[in-house]
């Protein structure tokens, strides 16, 4: 899973990336004027993986990762380069750090989340109605051969620059399964799921119910089907420096039972429909990402290609069984260790041995 922390310049967007991943990149007014994002990687925390670690005492311990792309801000009214608007593309989907916190010293003038969310929103549109013009010109060249796919790819395009020029996202647009197939190289920025990461100070952060801003971005992602995450990111960067009881404390203190990378992780898992099922075994425990409705075979193919092309079947066991039962020989007696063929769709927490013969 690729994230990109995106928004306008300054709102915290580097600050929440280093708290996500370790990082310390610079965090500075000017730092992200240039085009090249910042990389980082985080480990997924599962509790499962670390019972199955307990269980086995595995050489390897591999949880699923997620990478994180901190692009620089896009500015109001002025848009970025291309380098900026390619990195977005590169994305699974967007965090969209929105400022929920005044600071004198470094903004002229006072918080407005949804004036901002809307001003990045309008940058990500004019950038697509350039993309979707530039594929209408070809289409139209195109269509004077006289082939239908191509007069009606002009129809498609036509429709969606009229509604991008409404300031509407392209994933309000009602594409067809015929359009999906035009889009599938198609590079919008619109069609990306959204998380708003609404950023706020401490005293926010204790007290959502009363901050205006976050108030009013929360309704305004209600009214796009988006989720909103609310995150202390200067707060979380600080707690990602302490050890586990300090910062244990400090979240306390918030009255936060989570870290924000643990809540933007199974905010995103929702948003994207990913679930993970487990390998375990003393050579090896892993989590691995797939779709929600992959079929066992496909997800034999995350861990090698030749395991799904040799397919045999799924020896499964639920997670929570297992836990329950304390052992495998013991899920094994109840009846709870399952043979599954070709046609089995995972469950989040299968705990699997694949069999394969090529």
């Amino acid at each position: 899973m690729k994230l990109g922390i995106v928004g306008l310049p300054n709102v915290g967007k580097t600050t929440l990336f280093n708290a996500l991943t370790g990082s310390r990149a610079e965090t500075s007014s000017y730092s992200n004027a240039g085009a090249k994002p910042n990389v980082g990687v985080a480990k997924v925390p599962d509790e499962r993986l670390d019972w199955l670690a307990e269980y086995y005492h595995p050489k390897k311990y591999t949880p699923a990762t997620i990478e994180f792309v901190d692009v620089a801000g896009v500015s109001s009214g002025g848009g970025r380069g291309n380098e900026v608007f390619q990195a977005i593309r590169q994305t699974d989907a967007l965090v969209e750090v929105v400022r929920c916190f005044d600071n004198d010293d470094v903004f002229l003038e006072p918080a407005d989340a949804v004036r901002d969310a809307e001003s990045f929103e309008l940058e990500l549109i004019l950038a697509d109605i350039e993309i979707v013009e530039r594929r209408l010109d070809r289409a139209r060249k195109n269509a004077k051969s006289g082939e239908k796919k191509f007069k009606r790819e002009c129809e498609m395009c036509e429709a969606l620059i009229a509604h991008l020029t409404e300031e509407k996202p392209a994933r309000d647009f009602a594409f067809t399964d015929e359009d999906k197939d035009i889009l599938t190289d198609g590079g919008l920025l619109t069609v990306k799921p959204v998380i708003y990461a609404a950023n706020l100070d401490e005293d926010g952060m204790s007290d959502l119910a009363h901050n205006a801003n976050f108030q009013a971005l929360s309704a305004y992602a209600a009214q796009q089907g988006a989720a909103v995450l609310p995150v202390a990111a200067k707060f979380e960067e600080d707690i990602a420096e302490l050890d586990a009881e300090e910062a244990q404390m400090f979240m306390e203190d918030l009255g936060l039972t989570e870290t924000g990378l643990d809540r933007l992780i199974r905010t995103s898992y929702d948003l994207l429909g990913y679930i993970s099922f487990l390998t375990a075994g003393e050579d090896d425990v892993h989590a691995w990402t797939i779709v929600r409705g992959t079929k066992a075979p496909r997800a034999a193919g995350k861990i090698h290609t030749d395991i799904e092309r040799g397919f045999i079947r799924a020896e499964i066991v639920a997670f929570e069984d297992l836990k329950a039962c304390g052992s495998m020989a013991a899920a094994k007696e109840k009846g709870l260790f399952r043979l599954e063929g070709k046609d089995y769709v995972m469950q989040d927490g299968d705990v699997t041995m694949f069999r394969f013969n090529v």
